[in-house]
């Protein structure tokens, strides 16, 4: 017997790699479609009572944050009734809202409020009291009594 020559290395088939980039091209366009798709619809814009006059056509029956001054406060503890106007300075709306609110909640403070209008009261849903971003912590006992009767 003669010894045989080693056979020749089998050629590897060369896959192309078009597959695997319009899979991921695919997975890519169909992640922006949802993500972005719903997008438009969860969008809450925050407007002043100025720019909701201006872009009352796009902006009635949708749900949205006002932003404003607190003027004109009517409120019942015991239904959680709240009406107020919110006011920027050019346009003022009425505003109802029911539930609790937090002792920040007063005349000439900024508030943001969220829901929708239904003719030309805003009905909201969520109420946002803007504060002092200042803290100071109290440096003497005299000025921690004076904080603490401040807040009775």
């Amino acid at each position: 017997m003669t010894p045989t020559a080693p056979l020749p290395r089998a050629r590897r088939r060369r896959r192309s790699p078009l597959p695997v980039v319009l899979g991921v091209v695919a997975l890519v366009a169909l992640t922006a479609f949802i993500a972005f798709g719903n997008l438009g619809k969860s969008l809450e814009y925050f407007v002043t009572p100025t720019e909701y006059l201006q872009q009352r056509s796009e902006l009635e029956g949708r749900p949205l944050r006002i932003g404003g001054l607190v003027k004109a406060v009517q409120y019942n503890p015991q239904t959680l009734n709240l009406k107020f106007d919110v006011t920027d300075g050019g346009a003022t709306f009425p505003v109802q809202y029911q539930g609790a609110v937090s002792d920040l909640f007063k005349e000439n403070q900024g508030v943001v409020v969220r829901g929708e209008f239904q003719g030309n009261t805003f009905h909201a849903t969520e109420l946002v009291v803007k504060h002092s971003e200042e803290y100071h912590v109290p440096q003497t006992q005299a000025e921690l009594k004076d904080l603490l009767k401040q807040s009775e």
